[in-house]
């Protein structure tokens, strides 16, 4: 195993597969979760009502919900089905991908939990069954995942946990209309020098979205610190000496 994060590219610790900046970013998507969720209820509407006689509506009648957000808040398997007539629609459900994960780590990693004295003990969950405290909704399997996720990014599954929810979370805000916010920074990339550092809400890093290159936020205050009063100074010449070429042009 080397150290490079399957997802990114970037260095991370030996018995790691993802970076500190992917598990952030796959903490936030289960973090979001629930609430995405409860944005997916109130979509489970008709796109449109029914056709009026002399407009251009609907020929017919709606569908009575949005069969998107039926998808993804229905039961289903954890994982694609063979499907050999097409009827399948969307995706896996999100009950049934985090229920499917969490199950899969339970059978893989070793439980802490203190007996009736207070003793720490150690017990394998090789029977692959999770069990959340807060029972089986999406809120209580996202916290359970969040709970051993830096234990799953030491393990080779990491990148396709990672992937899924990425998939999950695209087929979600497509439906909710929901993104991080994300903001362009004034420092140019000290890696390639171009103007294009953005901060994203959801994001470890703030990242150069043309070279890649990351800067944590105190990276970037002492980097800004450091550059912008001498860029501010050269822009302060190029204006003075576009005023001057404007005077002596007239």
């Amino acid at each position: 195993m080397d150290n490079t994060c399957t997802i990114c590219g970037h260095g991370t610790a030996e018995d790691r597969y993802l970076c500190e900046g992917c598990e952030y970013q796959a903490r936030t998507w289960l973090r979001s979760m629930p609430g995405q969720a409860a944005l997916l209820q109130v979509s489970l509407q008709p796109a449109a009502g029914p056709a009026q006689r002399g407009g251009t509506g609907r020929a017919h009648s709606p569908l009575p919900v949005d069969l998107r957000a039926l998808d993804l808040l229905g039961p289903g398997h954890p994982v694609p089905i063979a499907d050999p007539h097409g009827d399948q629609t969307g995706g896996i459900p999100i009950t049934a991908l985090l229920a499917g994960w969490a199950h899969f780590i339970a059978a893989d990693i070793p439980a802490v939990y203190r007996d009736a004295h207070g003793t720490a003990r150690v017990q394998r969950l090789g029977c692959g069954t999770a069990h959340p405290r807060t029972g089986t909704g999406i809120a209580a399997w996202s916290t359970w995942l969040i709970g051993y996720l830096p234990y799953a990014v030491t393990r080779p599954y990491a990148e396709q946990i990672y992937t899924q929810l990425e998939d999950l979370m695209g087929r979600i805000q497509r439906i909710t209309h929901t993104e991080e916010r994300r903001t362009v920074k004034d420092a140019p990339c000290p890696a390639c020098d171009g103007w294009a550092l953005v901060e994203r809400e959801d994001s470890l890093h703030i990242t150069c979205e043309a070279c890649g290159h990351r800067l944590t936020p105190e990276q970037y205050d002492v980097y800004r610190a450091m550059v912008m009063p001498a860029l501010a100074r050269t822009a302060i010449l190029i204006q003075a000496a576009r005023e001057q070429a404007r005077t002596a042009a007239a």
